[in-house]
């Protein structure tokens, strides 16, 4: 009996300290579940009008949304698309995951930030006399960028 207690006690510490040995695991795993519930908050928001300058909970702009959104799932970010972009990782297209935002650009200046929601959509708060919605990503013009 000893010795099966031996052999469970020394499988539980394999399977809880698997994390440690593998760097960066954890915070990639943080990453990921900071990303998935921001971007469940923000599909909660559908149908929440556009208003420029707002920051919820009822009306957003874009990066307004991208900012409740995070915020409510524990991670600050800067107000302005810009700078949200500046704080990322910047990572490329075929890395992108659910919960990355998509800044949207012309030259170096980016104008609009949406939540990476699959399959090439986004959830966002496109512009005066819309609601944010689930919508494809309509342009090639874009960079991808993930909450650290």
């Amino acid at each position: 009996m000893l010795a099966r207690a031996s052999t469970a006690s020394v499988l539980t510490l394999a399977v809880v300290g698997a994390g440690l040995v593998v760097p960066g695991a954890a915070a990639e795993a943080e990453a990921a579940t900071l990303a998935t519930k921001a971007l469940n908050i923000a599909a909660s928001k559908r149908g929440a009008p556009y208003k420029f300058g707002a920051t919820g909970p009822t009306r957003f702009d874009c990066s307004g949304l991208t900012l409740y959104s995070f915020k409510r799932a524990g991670k600050t970010l800067p107000r302005t698309a810009q700078s949200q972009y500046n704080k990322t990782r910047h990572i490329s297209a075929s890395q992108r995951q659910r919960g990355d935002l998509v800044f949207f650009h012309r030259g170096r200046s980016v104008y609009h930030v949406g939540i990476y929601a699959g399959s090439n959509k986004i959830w966002h708060s496109p512009r005066s006399g819309t609601v944010v919605r689930l919508e494809r990503i309509w342009s090639k013009s874009v960079w991808y960028g993930r909450v650290k």
